[in-house]
């Protein structure tokens, strides 16, 4: 891989470097214990995790894609996780959804590899976020996980006014850095926010790939631990 030109390196955050799936976990089972869901009909912890990745992962995707607005996660979320335990009181969604938004950011789990390569990445290049994730929600979770003063900018889709995979929000972090699109570098776990995004705007792409999922699309690198970044960059 040529790095001779690459002056800014941009970071997906959710499971790129922060750890999604493990401080999600252990929200829900706080609040599992905390509301005492299995009282309330709620098969097994495992049934609820599982339900919950289904229905987070697919809201995400159609936010994504432009096809609902965020406030719909927020309001629909746990309304479609707890529907097929048979929990319907809008009272209750509404706490147990309203805590974890404000828990699940507060913690601080980050990916394997995560501070060693940011330490190792900030010495050469300008380093800065680009998410679709909500503004407050992910300046909380870089206070969380300590890592804030790694990046000169955090371009959330709010910000930008577009979401990734639309090239204007590359361009709009391009523009911060008063970057060239060949000056920079894109690294992400979804391929195609991340990935399709980067490569509209003409910027190579680092695929994380820590799960090894089979794919056809063409990243200028692929990786699987976020230490291979120090041997590629």
């Amino acid at each position: 891989m040529n790095t001779k030109s690459y002056k800014t390196i941009f970071f997906d955050l959710d499971h790129t470097l922060w750890d999604f799936e493990t401080n999600s976990h252990e929200t829900l089972g706080e609040l599992y214990d905390s509301y005492q869901l299995e009282k309330l009909g709620v098969t097994s912890f495992e049934a609820l995790c599982k339900i919950f990745s289904e229905v987070n992962s697919d809201l995400w995707s159609q936010y994504d894609k432009g096809l609902i607005k965020s406030e719909v996660i927020r309001a629909e979320r746990f309304k479609r996780v707890l529907a097929p335990f048979e929990i319907t009181d809008e009272e209750l969604i509404g706490k147990i959804s309203h805590e974890y938004l404000y828990t699940c950011p507060r913690k601080g789990t980050l990916l394997p590899g995560a501070i060693d390569t940011l330490n190792y990445l900030k010495e050469k290049y300008s380093l800065s976020l680009i998410t679709n994730g909500f503004d407050e929600v992910q300046h909380m979770k870089l206070a969380s996980g300590k890592i804030a003063h790694y990046f000169k900018h955090v371009v959330t889709s709010q910000q930008a006014g577009h979401k990734k995979p639309s090239r204007e929000i590359f361009d709009y972090a391009l523009g911060l850095h008063a970057n060239h699109a060949n000056e920079a570098i894109m690294i992400g776990d979804n391929l195609e926010t991340d990935i399709v995004g980067a490569q509209n705007a003409a910027v190579d792409a680092v695929f994380f790939n820590p799960k090894g999922i089979n794919h056809d699309q063409s990243p200028h690198h692929e990786i699987i631990n976020l230490n291979e970044l120090q041997t590629i960059l």
